[in-house]
This record gives structure tokens, C-alpha cells and sequence, in this order.
């Protein structure tokens, strides 16, 4: 099984398969257009606008499990990441990424990538490992999504290539990608 045997539903909501992305470098990521991380937007766009041309493509797949930091419905969704980060990369309609509910290709990804921990050897590391523990240790708790911006770095072959966690900026990804990008 690959990331290409699944459909989702894009943000306008017409049923697409995966397969179409066949043979590409992806990146998918839980998005949060209110999420103090959605600075990660910026850097997204960064690598999609210099990589797209090489085969490399972005999912984006809106979320509201993590403090309600996605409420609004998906055209308002768009809208907004459009207008206020400039992202042009696909969106997808919102989903959930974890638990009993989780969308088919978010129980896929964490499936193919368990949950390695924080680096806590960084101060972010330890600050997210700490809150989760503390404030949702059932969120912290076994391999699914810990927060918004969770990326998934997925190769040629469909297959995961490694879990980012929210953290993780998107520019720390590039040498990765490219690294994918001439394979």
C-alpha cells in the first residue's frame, strides 16, 4: 500500500485520488490557519514556488483538533490562507488527523511514521513535549498526529520517507527534498 491508493476531498470538495500525484516528492502537513504555527504557511509557499517545477507538490489538509485553531468552513478556509499567507498549494477539505475519526491517509501516515518523540534537546522540543504532557497527555500519548503541522515527507514511490513534528521549521525539510528530488 502507498499514499497513492487513497482519495480525499479537495477544499471545494471534488473527490480526487491520490494517484494523480504519482511519481511526485510530497509534502503532506495538518494544517491551522489560527495556530501560532501557521507562520510555517510562509515557508511552505517558499519551498512549494521553488520546487513545484521539479515534481515536488504540497497537500495541505486543514484541521480543528488541536485548541479549535481551524474554525471556519473550507471557503472560508482557502480564503483566508490564501489572503493572509499567500499559499497557492493544494488544500484539501478539513479533516481529522487522529483518533477513532482520523482520515484514512492521516492512520496510513502515522502508521508508516510512529511519533519518535520531541528533540529536546531544543527549547521548542522540550517546551511542546512538556505542554503536551501536561496539558493533553492523551494527545501525547501513543503514535497519532501530537499537533498542527505535523509534516510527512512522502517519495517517488508513495511511500513515507520521514514525520516531521510541528516544530520542525519547513526550510529544515529542504535538504531532504531535494535529497528525493533527484532520486
Amino acid at each position: 500500500m502507498s499514499i497513492y491508493d487513497f482519495q480525499v476531498n479537495t477544499i471545494s470538495g471534488k473527490t480526487i485520488d491520490l494517484s494523480m500525484y504519482l511519481g511526485k516528492v510530497l509534502l503532506i502537513v495538518n494544517t491551522a490557519s489560527m495556530c501560532s504555527y501557521s507562520r510555517q504557511f510562509a515557508g511552505l509557499q517558499k519551498l512549494y514556488e521553488s520546487y513545484s517545477k521539479q515534481g515536488f507538490e504540497i497537500l495541505g489538509f486543514p484541521c480543528n483538533q488541536f485548541n479549535g485553531k481551524e474554525p471556519g468552513n473550507n471557503p472560508e478556509v482557502q480564503e483566508y490562507c490564501k489572503q493572509s499567507f499567500g499559499v497557492t498549494f493544494p488544500l484539501f477539505e478539513k479533516v481529522e488527523v487522529r483518533g477513532q475519526t482520523a482520515h484514512p491517509v492521516f492512520k496510513f501516515l502515522t502508521e508508516q511514521a510512529p511519533f519518535q518523540g520531541f528533540d529536546t534537546r531544543t527549547p521548542n522540543g522540550e517546551w511542546m513535549q512538556n505542554f503536551l504532557q501536561e496539558k493533553y497527555p492523551e494527545i501525547y500519548a501513543g503514535d497519532g498526529i501530537k499537533w498542527n503541522f505535523t509534516k510527512f515527507l512522502i517519495g517517488r514511490n508513495g511511500q513515507v520517507h520521514n514525520r516531521y513534528e510541528t516544530m520542525i521549521e519547513p526550510f529544515e525539510i529542504q535538504p531532504a527534498i531535494e535529497g528525493l528530488l533527484l532520486k
